[in-house]
């Protein structure tokens, strides 16, 4: 009854805002989802796991300073990620849409940067990547990408290559 109602006064909710449902921006997944881009131009709300902390926690110590690309995160990627699947040499992996060598996209091919929130989910959240025997990143690692990515993946602390 209440469903011919709401058809008769011209009102439709929608259901489909869960993962896969294509956005552009955060703004438009339902919440504890991320807008996450898959490929360019294909970009869909996925599930963040844990949910996202509504409010800092005002009795947690600081962290330092967010660390960055070239210092911080590129030598993580680099030894979990890159050698043979995500990187020039895709052998382990056949992706080829995105490479976590490269921190912008470039040619059509996503970098670390537009990956970040599937990084956090994959490699911190869940661990479900790099697979079984391969390199994972160890917990201080794991924390150094969780505070890159909540500091808005900052390239260099010069701007160019430190």
């Amino acid at each position: 009854m209440l469903v011919s109602a709401l058809a008769s006064s011209g009102c439709f909710i929608s259901e489909n805002t869960g993962p896969g449902h294509p956005c552009s921006d955060d703004s438009e997944c339902p919440t504890s989802y991320r807008c996450v881009t898959a490929s360019p131009g294909n970009a869909s709300c996925e599930v963040v796991y844990p949910p996202l902390p509504q409010e800092a926690d005002s009795g947690t110590p600081d962290a330092g300073p967010v660390p960055t690309w070239c210092r911080d995160i590129r030598p993580i990627l680099a030894a979990s990620c890159v050698a043979s699947c995500h990187g020039a040499d895709t052998s382990g992996s056949h992706r080829t849409d995105f490479r976590l060598d490269q921190y912008e996209a470039s040619g059509g091919v996503l970098g670390a940067r537009d990956l970040a929130a599937r990084i956090k989910v994959r490699a911190v959240d869940q661990q479900s990547m790099p697979p079984a025997g391969n390199p994972a990143p160890s917990a201080e690692q794991r924390e150094l990408l969780t505070r890159w990515i909540a500091g808005g993946t900052p390239s260099c602390s010069d701007g160019g290559t430190q």
